[in-house]
C-alpha cells in the first residue's frame, strides 16, 4: 500500500497466512497510542481478489488515517497464503486466527475493533462478527462495501454498521442489498453512478467513511 507497509506470514489453521500491516503515522513515528485495530477483508479470490485490491486498499488507507492499526490478509490460495479456497468457511477461521495475532500484540488486547470488507469479504466478515458477538466480544463498528447479499449468506450485522453500495452495481444489485438491510433497519449509503468496483469513486468512499467517524 505504501513504503511503510509491513508484510509477513503468520500461522493459520491450514498453513501460513500472508498479512499486510499499516500503522498510523503517529503510532509509527512517535509511539502514540492507536485509536484501535482494524481488519480489512478482500473480494472473491477466484475472481482476482487480493488484499491489494483497490477498494480494500482504500478501506485500509482510510482507517489508518483515522488512527487504526490496520491489518489485511490474503485469503486461502492467494499470494503466499496456503490452503485452497473454502467458500468462506476456512476463510472465516483464518480471519479469526489473524484477530488472535492482532490482539496478542503488546497493548492491543483491549483496543476497539473495526471490521471492514468488500464484496466476498463482507460475507466472510459478517460470520466472523457473529462468532465474536456470540463469544461476548465487542466490535466498535463494521464497514461493508459492495455487500454480497445476492450471492452469499451475509448474516445480520450490528446496527451501527456502515453499509456503502454503488448505484449501478451489476455484480450485486442494489435492490438485493436493500432487501438484506430492510429487516435489520440498516441504512444504506448509495454512491450515485458507481459500479461494483467503484471505479473513479474511491475518493467518495473515503469521504463517506471519514464523515461517518466524525
Amino acid at each position: 500500500m505504501n513504503v511503510h507497509t509491513q508484510k509477513f506470514l503468520i500461522d493459520g489453521p491450514v498453513g501460513k497466512i500472508e498479512v499486510a500491516l499499516d500503522l498510523p503515522d503517529a503510532v509509527r513515528d512517535a509511539g502514540a497510542a492507536p485509536r484501535g485495530l482494524a481488519l480489512v477483508a478482500h473480494p472473491h479470490p477466484l475472481f482476482g481478489g487480493t488484499m491489494d485490491n483497490k477498494v480494500a486498499q482504500t478501506l485500509a488507507r482510510t482507517l489508518v488515517q483515522l488512527g487504526y492499526v490496520t491489518y489485511r490478509s490474503n485469503f486461502r490460495g492467494v499470494g503466499e497464503t496456503q490452503g485452497e479456497h473454502d467458500n468462506g468457511h476456512g476463510e472465516r477461521d483464518d480471519l479469526l486466527a489473524l484477530l488472535e495475532h492482532m490482539r496478542a500484540q503488546p497493548g492491543h488486547d483491549a483496543l476497539p475493533l473495526v471490521l471492514a470488507g468488500f464484496s466476498f469479504g463482507t460475507f466472510v466478515l459478517s460470520h466472523v462478527a457473529q462468532q465474536l458477538r456470540d463469544a461476548g466480544k465487542t466490535i466498535e463498528r463494521m464497514v461493508l462495501v459492495g455487500t454480497a447479499a445476492s450471492r452469499w449468506d451475509v448474516v445480520p450485522v450490528p446496527e451501527n454498521t456502515l453499509v456503502i453500495h454503488g448505484e449501478i452495481d451489476d455484480t450485486v444489485p442494489l435492490q438485493s442489498v436493500f432487501d438484506w438491510a430492510r429487516p435489520q433497519e440498516l441504512p444504506v449509503v448509495v454512491i450515485p453512478g458507481a459500479e461494483h468496483f467503484l471505479h473513479r469513486k474511491l475518493h467518495i468512499l473515503k469521504r463517506i467513511i471519514v464523515e461517518a467517524w466524525r
